[in-house]
C-alpha cells in the first residue's frame, strides 16, 4: 500500500507474492490480520501466524486480530500465543472497517516515527498502553498514537508538562491529560 495524494486515500496496490503477510506497507511493516472467522474455525490461524514470524523479513511484523462479541472468548488466548510464545506485536481491531483506519493511518504517518516499531528486541509494544492512554478525557485512538510517538512511556507522559502536551494534542486536552495524571496527587496536598 502506498499513499495517493491524487485523492487523499490510499492506493492498494495488488500482488501475487505477499508472502505470508496480508499487507506491506511503505515504513517497512508488514501485517497480518486474524479475522473473527479464523479465531472461531479453531488452530489453524496458530500455522500461519507461526509461519509469518519465522518468515525471514526486514520488516517490523504486526499482527491485527479482531476482538468481538463472538471471538472476545478466545482473545487472551490468542494474545498470549501472539505476544508471548512469538513476541510478535498484537493490535486488537473491532473489525475490517477499524483495521483499514488504523492501516490508513500508519501509511500516511509513515513520515512520522511508528509508534508500534520496537525501540530494542526486548521491548515489546503493550496494547494495553494505547488503551490505558485513550482512557484519558478527551483523548482518543489519533491522540493517544500521537502522545505515544513522543512519549513512548505512561511515566515519561505522566511527568509531562501542559507546555510539552500542548503541540501534540492542543491546549485543552493539554490540561485535561495532566490533571488527569496529576490529580491524586494534587488532592494528597
Amino acid at each position: 500500500m502506498e499513499p495517493d495524494s491524487s485523492c487523499g486515500g490510499v492506493k492498494i496496490l495488488f500482488e501475487n507474492e505477499l508472502g505470508v503477510a496480508d499487507f506491506h506497507l511503505p515504513n517497512k511493516s508488514c501485517i497480518l490480520y486474524v479475522s473473527e472467522c479464523d479465531i472461531i474455525a479453531g488452530n489453524g490461524y496458530k500455522r500461519k501466524l507461526v509461519r509469518y514470524r519465522n518468515a525471514s523479513s526486514s520488516f517490523q511484523q504486526l499482527v491485527l486480530v479482531e476482538n468481538t462479541r463472538l471471538s472476545e472468548q478466545y482473545f487472551s488466548a490468542v494474545q498470549k500465543f501472539v505476544v508471548f510464545d512469538l513476541g510478535l506485536t498484537l493490535l486488537p481491531v473491532s473489525g475490517q472497517t477499524e483495521a483499514s483506519q488504523l492501516i490508513t493511518q500508519m501509511v500516511h504517518g509513515e513520515s512520522r516515527e511508528n509508534p508500534f516499531r520496537r525501540r530494542s528486541a526486548s521491548r515489546l509494544l503493550d496494547p494495553l498502553v494505547l488503551a490505558l492512554v485513550q482512557q484519558v478525557p478527551g483523548v482518543g485512538r489519533v491522540k493517544a498514537l500521537a502522545l505515544l510517538q513522543h512519549f513512548p512511556s505512561i511515566q515519561q507522559l505522566c511527568n509531562a508538562a501542559p507546555a510539552e502536551l500542548e503541540p501534540i494534542v492542543g491546549q485543552a486536552a493539554a490540561q485535561q491529560i495532566h490533571s488527569f495524571f496529576h490529580k491524586a496527587t494534587a488532592a494528597g496536598t
